[in-house]
């Protein structure tokens, strides 16, 4: 089992930036991917950016792609998004997830075993 705790979210501005963490309990090992996805009220759950836990390869979404960044502290068994030029359509419920398995699926939820609890982020106009 793997627990999963975000925080960071908020309420900024247009262009603001905010850092999400992710800290990682229980069976961190068994982690292949650690992702966020994000979720808008009326949206389905869609990726944002993912990382190997052992390698720190990273995979982003086209929309965030330049403007987050992802990364990860293995001795903290914790990882971030960097959010930077933030705009109102990245307002959403922001989640972290861990996934096991070695597959190129990173960014499919369904494939994700373990999630959070999520955190808000709010950008306004």
């Amino acid at each position: 089992q793997v627990q999963l705790v975000e925080s960071g979210g908020g309420l900024v501005q247009t262009g603001a930036s905010l850092r999400l963490s992710c800290a990682a309990s229980g069976s961190t090992l068994s982690m292949y991917y650690l992702g966020w996805f994000r979720q808008a009220p009326g949206k389905e759950r869609e990726f944002v950016a993912t990382i190997t836990w052992g390698r720190g390869t990273t995979y982003y979404a086209d929309s965030v792609r330049g403007r987050f960044t992802i990364s990860r502290d293995n001795a903290k068994k914790t990882a971030y998004l960097q959010m930077n030029s933030l705009k109102p359509e990245d307002t959403a419920v922001y989640y972290c997830a861990a996934d096991r398995h070695i597959t190129g699926a990173y960014s499919v939820p369904q494939y994700y075993d373990y999630w959070g609890q999520g955190t808000q982020v709010t950008v306004s106009s």
